[in-house]
């Protein structure tokens, strides 16, 4: 039996994954089913990790920012190809014009 999907709204700003939008903008819809976005929110909590690690790094000298940064980067693109996977039509159409991910990565 497979699992039916739900219209889930998402935050980029709070990381937040509301079942009902919180602001009548500034979120993505999600169509996805329950354990898609579990999934998507353990994505999230991979990216939140990253990020706390991004900022503890920004405060000790002489490190390479482009390398310290790379696990955040990587998060983040996995986030927006997930929104593009699980996106309304509108989702999608924004990932793309961002224009961060390659069509590998969009076709994932």
């Amino acid at each position: 039996m497979e699992e039916q999907k739900q219209t889930y709204y998402f935050n980029i700003e709070s990381g937040e994954v509301l079942d009902q939008p919180a602001e009548p903008e500034g979120h993505f819809t999600l169509i996805a089913t329950g354990e898609e976005i579990k999934q998507f929110r353990e994505f999230l909590v991979e990216n939140y990790k990253a990020d706390w690690e991004t900022f503890g790094n920004a405060h000790v000298p002489f490190r390479d920012p482009d390398r310290e940064n790379a696990e955040y980067d990587m998060t983040m693109k996995g986030i927006y190809a997930m929104v593009y996977k699980l996106g309304d039509a509108e989702a999608k159409n924004h990932v793309r014009n961002m224009g961060i991910l390659d069509e590998q990565q969009l076709n994932r």
